[in-house]
């Protein structure tokens, strides 16, 4: 839902840091999978209740997320950087709650897998937007830097980011957070679905 703001007031400032990596010769590829390993250290963080360590890898991973596009788009995007960067991103997204059931299994196991649950219908519903909109020759002029048709909602980047940072500030409340945070996910899926339903009606 934010994630257009936070995109336009950060884009200067990715690309001052994009520019010296550009220089140095390090590609955009790079960048991904090291911000992955990052974020993915999160998960043993969180299982061994590590709490302020995690979010500091999530915080790197979400920097290595924004420098990576910009530093594709400051040289040459290409699909293969579209591929690995949407398909770990959502292993990132998966492996925080994973963590936090970890962590507490008798409290948390189960939010955390009705959230992961609420993450497949955000992921599923995002993607096939996506791929039949390919087919179609569609393009999304909401955000027009990425490298295919991306559909927002209630539960973007920026909001799950901040639930994440909620979550390690307050682990305690990782149930409730959790919960609350998978009903705006049902709620995002559903938007999507009409949003698919509608447009891709048979002419």
């Amino acid at each position: 839902m934010f994630d257009r703001l936070i995109l336009a007031r950060s884009r200067h400032r990715l690309q001052a840091l994009a520019r010296p990596l550009q220089a140095a010769g390090i590609r955009a590829d790079q960048v991904t999978l090291a911000g992955f390993l990052l974020g993915i250290s999160a998960l043993p963080a969180l299982a061994l209740q590590q709490y302020g360590l995690a979010l500091l890898l999530i915080g790197l991973n979400r920097l290595c997320d924004g420098l990576d596009g910009t530093l594709a788009r400051l040289t040459r995007p290409s699909d293969r950087g579209g591929f690995l960067d949407i398909v770990l991103d959502f292993l990132f997204y998966s492996a925080i709650p994973l963590g936090f059931a970890l962590a507490d299994p008798d409290r948390n196991a189960l939010p955390a897998a009705v959230l992961i649950y609420s993450f497949i219908g955000t992921g599923c519903s995002f993607l096939a937007f996506a791929v039949i909109a390919a087919k179609r020759g569609l393009t999304g002029t909401t955000y027009p830097d990425k490298s295919f048709y991306y559909l927002g909602g209630l539960t973007e980047a920026t909001e799950t980011l901040s639930v994440f940072a909620l979550m390690c500030l307050w682990p305690a409340a990782f149930p409730v957070l959790a919960c609350g945070f998978a009903i705006l996910c049902f709620i995002t899926t559903a938007l999507r679905l009409h949003a698919g339903w509608t447009l891709f009606a048979d002419q």
